[in-house]
């Protein structure tokens, strides 16, 4: 299974603030962790709002809204992606993590193809898996 795991925003990192030496040096330690045991398969920290936008999809009309929003509890500050053997794996992995203070943290169960049934036809489910070689083979692991 598949969980992406979501750090939700606080006013710091919507403020541009950076990780100190001690935060940075605790999260590089946690990530090899999380790498040496099979588990993490790709995380990152995301600038703050202020320099993203949005991009709403409405009766075909298409806006765009510049950064900074308002609702910094509703934003993500960054991600991982964790492969892990259930949800209780990724909660016991993530309380392991060296966040403080009030950092709240959204994990959520990735779709895999088997989940979407009859829907998702063979021709479809090659396609998914054709494009998933070429993002391989274009970005491969590092």
């Amino acid at each position: 299974m598949r969980f992406m795991v979501i750090v939700k925003a606080d006013k710091d990192s919507e403020a541009g603030v950076l990780p100190d030496q001690k935060l940075l040096s605790d999260m590089t330690k946690f990530n090899e962790e999380l790498v040496k045991a099979g588990v993490m398969l790709a995380g990152e920290g995301l600038q703050p709002s202020s320099k993203g936008s949005r991009v709403k999809f409405s009766g075909g009309k298409i806006t765009v809204t510049d950064g900074p929003f308002a609702e910094t509890k509703e934003l993500v500050a960054g991600f991982w992606l964790w492969k892990v053997k259930s949800k209780q794996e990724a909660i016991d992995w993530l309380k392991r993590a060296p966040f403080e203070g009030g950092t709240e943290v959204e994990i959520r169960q990735v779709f895999e193809a088997e989940d979407f049934g009859e829907a998702l036809t063979p021709e479809l489910r090659a396609k998914e898996e054709k494009i998933r070689k070429t993002i391989e083979a274009k970005h491969p692991t590092r």
